[in-house]
């Protein structure tokens, strides 16, 4: 079992599986992230900080069967780490997703994060480790100024998935980034903490999505 704390990851890099050595992924994450590979990563796919990792579900696992799910369960089963799951959502493993947000989402209480293919995945991931470097910048300084940052999301794929919420545009999409930092800390968010900032009613929404 993987815990909290077990796996370091060096500051402002992440840890990748080594079937990944090779792939897409790895390939567009070159020159964008400092990415080290290990092969005893278990059910992970990718480790972003020493709390947070992602588990990546393909088309091909998606049409495959369930085993998919199996290895979503013994992670949650058997870990204390925080769940991203980041899956890819194409025309052919359309059919399959409000299946797997079930799952994901309410069942397992995990992140879920769709992308339309493993480009869009690499773009992901450089934002989250980039969020999980300013974190520890935070930590470590309590720079006021390092909040302006958020401004800089407004392209990016994070600020398009925060924006696929029911009721958030992007002007509610740039306060919550601006307000939590990132999209874990948007899904952990109260109702209470929520309605500071977009609303009572947009607030719900966001909690019960």
């Amino acid at each position: 079992p993987v815990t909290a704390g077990s796996i370091v990851v060096p500051y402002g890099h992440a840890i990748g599986n080594e079937k990944w050595r090779g792939s897409e992924i790895s390939q567009r994450l070159q020159g964008k992230i400092k990415l080290i590979f290990e092969d005893d990563l278990g059910l992970v796919d990718f480790h972003l900080s020493n709390k947070t990792c992602i588990l990546y579900i393909s088309e091909a696992d998606l049409v495959a069967g369930d085993e998919f799910k199996r290895r979503l369960v013994r992670f949650r089963n058997a870990s204390s780490l925080g769940g991203i799951v980041i899956v890819e959502r194409t025309p052919i493993s359309e059919q399959y997703f409000l299946a797997v947000q079930k799952l994901v989402v309410l069942e397992l209480g995990m992140v879920l994060l769709p992308v339309a293919n493993q480009g869009e995945a690499a773009q992901l991931i450089t934002q989250l480790v980039s969020f999980f470097v300013r974190e520890q910048s935070k930590d470590r300084s309590s720079n006021p100024f390092l909040r302006k940052q958020c401004s800089q999301l407004a392209e990016t794929s994070v600020f398009r998935t925060v924006q696929q919420i029911p009721g958030v545009g992007k002007t509610k999409a740039l306060l919550l980034l601006q307000q939590f930092g990132s999209i874990h800390r948007i899904c952990n968010a109260s109702v209470k903490e929520l309605e500071t900032v977009v609303g009572q009613t947009v607030a719900q929404q966001i909690y019960t999505f």
